[in-house]
């Protein structure tokens, strides 16, 4: 293949989609949780697309000498000093010596403001503009246990604040503003749970150009929300006090998290969101206040939530990948575009996926009831290989993998057509000698509405869950190819069970093995970034889209956040 057409073939296999984002849910109050987000990566732009040509090499080292060149003695610009000396070794390790030699801190610091990094640092702007949403100096993030920005990294683990007993924990609820009052919501009642699915839908979150927003079903909300030893009193809602309306909600759910070495109870805080007309009443802090006070009260300290803002301080950051299924739509629905060097029938073509799953003579078949004492070892042995996994017991792994599957028999021919209400979507191997489950994958539902087609009303996105498989505990198959070889097998199959059951991408994080095999299975880079945060603890940071002191991207993080 020459040069050209391998070119060609990355434009194909780097597709640049747009999907569902985040706001940083302070000023906003739409969202600490999960999704994509369009808006920032590192502190520096991402490179364009690289060139070997010597020409463009010459010209963006002239660019960054004349920026440079260009900037004067500062003044002060809240850039944290910990940023500037990254920035300045990093400039002095690329071999260029004249671009070396001229940089200084003070020219660094203000070639970083120019680029408005400062707001990109106070959670005012993503690169290029993308992120709109003014968080203002994070305020109330600075009063809450979190790493502040610009921090040093921790040199060993451990929480912020200490544990309290329950009763020194604030026993009444935080005000709220005139004219709202707080209410418990029951996911049982059918009523609620549409109350909050109608809330999420109309005015959770969508992308910077309102195309695309998270269309939460009530089948998926039961399933996040109501894991084993799940609390009510952590799914919190604001109502209007003279006609009772939900107007905003957040949740946590409990989970066990390990993070290196420590394991701590912990809560997952997901779907935070306010009614669009009352973003100015500032009710997120006061929420995410009230959700600390109730896990407070259970005696839980520690949280777990995401955001595709940068809030102080991440302790991981991942990109989103996607896998184009149905190529025509996608492109009707602005989704992705075919390059300028393509057909469609050529990318069709070559996104083409086989119609049957290769590893089903090896065993493969859809998750039962009886699986679980063998998948939860296999999970659990998997995961200790990251450094941060969602500690799971087998009541949690009943009920995230199977508890799902929605309403209808299950059958060998069952991956071809999905059950009314299925959510999660997850699969086995069993070696049909000794009956051992060697591996599983799964994949779980979140479409989102399509707010500006004429054609198509429902993007129909399926995201990649959790994945092991034993190869992984073989001598050295991490090195010599066999567990690379063995996952693109899998998620193979992963993405044919997707495609079979009607999904028009397959989304994807740079998070645990996936960069293994995301580039062979021509998922496309996406434009959008995931921030991880704990909440009163501190530890390094964890490898996500960038390899950190030697351990691999995506090999920091385990969890994936609903």
């Amino acid at each position: 293949m020459s040069p050209s057409q391998k070119a060609k073939e990355k434009q194909v296999a780097e597709p640049e989609p747009e999907q569902p984002g985040h706001d940083d849910g302070e000023e906003s109050g739409s969202d600490v949780s999960d999704g994509e987000q369009t808006v920032i990566g590192s502190a520096l732009p991402e490179a364009s697309t690289p060139s070997t040509s010597s020409k463009k090499k010459k010209k963006k080292r002239s660019k960054a000498l004349k920026a440079l060149n260009a900037i004067r003695t500062g003044h002060k610009d809240g850039i944290p000093e910990s940023l500037v000396n990254v920035v300045l070794d990093k400039v002095r390790e690329g071999g260029d010596e004249e671009v070396a030699r001229s940089a200084d801190a003070a020219t660094v610091r203000l070639a970083l403001e120019q680029m408005k990094i400062k707001d990109v640092l106070q959670g005012k702007a993503g690169i290029g503009g993308k992120n709109k949403k003014d968080a203002g100096d994070h305020k109330f993030w600075t009063t809450q246990p979190v790493p502040q920005l610009g921090e040093e990294p921790p040199t060993s683990d451990g929480y912020i604040e200490p544990s309290k007993p329950p009763e020194e924990v604030r026993q009444e609820p935080y005000p709220l503003p005139k004219d709202f009052e707080w209410s418990t919501i029951d996911v049982d009642d059918p009523v609620q749970l549409r109350e909050v699915y109608e809330l999420l839908s109309a005015n959770y979150v969508e992308d910077d150009d309102a195309t695309f927003r998270f269309l939460y079903s009530a089948e998926f909300l039961q399933w996040a929300l109501k894991p084993p030893g799940y609390h009510k009193e952590w799914h919190i809602g604001v109502r209007v006090a003279s006609n009772k309306k939900l107007v905003a909600f957040i949740s946590g759910v409990p989970l066990t998290v390990r993070v290196r070495e420590n394991t701590f109870k912990a809560s997952e805080v997901n779907f935070l969101c306010a009614h669009k007309k009352l973003r100015s009443k500032r009710l997120a802090p006061v929420l995410i206040k009230e959700i600390t006070r109730q896990c407070n009260l259970k005696g839980v300290f520690q949280a777990l939530y995401t955001a595709g803002v940068l809030l102080p301080t991440p302790i991981s950051t991942c990109r989103y990948y996607h896998r184009c299924l149905n190529i025509k739509k996608l492109v009707d629905i602005g989704f992705t575009i075919v390059p300028p060097t393509m057909t469609m029938a050529r990318l069709i073509r070559l996104n083409k996926l086989p119609d049957i799953p290769r590893l089903l003579s090896q065993g493969l078949r859809e998750m039962e009831e009886r699986d679980i004492p063998k998948v939860m070892d296999l999970y659990a042995t998997y995961t200790r290989r990251y450094d941060m996994a969602h500690a799971m017991s087998r009541e949690e792994i009943k009920h995230y993998f199977t508890s799902g599957g929605g309403q209808g028999p299950r059958t060998e021919d069952s991956w071809k057509i999905p059950r009314e209400g299925q959510v999660v979507w997850t699969y086995v191997i069993e070696n049909p000698t000794t009956h051992k489950i060697t591996d599983f994958f799964s994949f779980y539902s979140l479409p989102s509405t399509v707010m500006n087609s004429s054609q198509h009303d429902l993007l129909k996105a399926a995201y990649l869950y959790y994945y092991a498989t034993d190869v992984a505990f073989l001598d050295r198959s991490e090195n010599d190819g066999r567990l690379k070889r063995r996952l693109e097998e899998l998620i193979g199959d992963c993405l044919i069970v997707a495609n079979q059951a009607g999904f028009d991408v397959l989304n994807a994080l740079s998070m645990m093995d996936n960069v293994q095999f995301l580039t062979d299975h021509r998922f496309g880079k996406g434009n959008g970034m995931l921030n991880f945060y704990l909440y009163n603890w501190r530890t390094a940071p964890l490898a996500g889209a960038n390899p950190i002191d030697g351990v691999p991207a995506g090999m920091g993080v385990g969890i994936v956040m609903l």
